[in-house]
């Protein structure tokens, strides 16, 4: 259920407007996410999925608008505050190939607790994943792409985050392997209450996970709504009829 309506927007976009060049990528997007909610965000390539995204981890600076968070401007101190209670799965899964899985796994947990409590948390986090403490000590050349994947997302979760970023969580996997993440990831998002913002292009994602989809197009937001209602969106029937 979308807590919009019952305690406000947790994250928000006004106006965000970016362009690199002559190249218009957002022109204006207004977007509101609300705690517990899980929304998907979608878009031919190089519509600006990934720059909104940026935008609102403060790693692109837009040209005009702004990003809120819990009612409040996103300014440089309170993002940091931000950016420590969240969690994110990166489009290649980007593991850290000098660290085992474990250390991959518990980075962040490392650098306020013991090597033994980080690794126990993590080992937990694999768990949850579907990984056997076995893979704890390989190192990511070792694991298949599914694997990395998990391990990815056991990282992403190892700080209990308020909020999850997923950046096309699929890509790369087959079906199979695909629909097991999506399964995961929706299981975790219900289990912790925690936010989650999904960049996808893949509609099996769109519905296996999220309670809303955001359609991005010509730089705004062309239709937003219930992935129930989906279906019966005009603007979204390019995307349901490529499938």
């Amino acid at each position: 259920m979308s807590g919009l309506a019952k305690n406000g927007p947790l994250i928000e976009t006004r106006g965000l407007t970016k362009s690199f060049g002559p190249k218009q990528v957002l022109a204006g997007v207004d977007l509101a996410v609300g705690q517990g909610e899980s929304l998907c965000v979608i878009g031919q390539s190089g519509t600006g999925k990934s720059i909104l995204l940026k935008c609102i981890l403060g790693l692109v600076e837009p040209d005009a608008g702004e990003v809120l968070w819990q009612g409040q401007r996103l300014t440089p101190a309170r993002r940091r505050d931000f950016l420590s209670g969240f969690g994110m799965l990166f489009q290649g899964a980007a593991l850290f190939d000098s660290l085992t899985v474990w250390q991959n796994v518990g980075f962040r947990l490392r650098q306020r607790m013991s090597d033994a409590r980080a690794r126990a948390i993590a080992v937990e986090k694999l768990a949850r994943v579907g990984l056997g403490p076995e893979t704890a000590d390989l190192m990511p050349a070792e694991l298949s792409g599914g694997m990395a994947k998990r391990a990815a997302l056991a990282r992403a979760i190892a700080d209990d985050p308020q909020v999850i970023f997923f950046d096309e969580p699929t890509t790369g996997l087959d079906p199979i392997r695909a629909r097991r993440i999506n399964e995961l990831i929706r299981g975790i998002v219900t289990e912790t209450g925690a936010t989650a913002i999904t960049i996808t292009h893949d509609m099996q994602s769109v519905r296996a996970i999220g309670d809303r989809v955001a359609l991005l197009q010509d730089g705004r937001i062309a239709w937003d709504g219930p992935v129930a209602r989906m279906a019966a969106a005009d603007p979204l029937k390019a995307f349901l009829g490529a499938e």
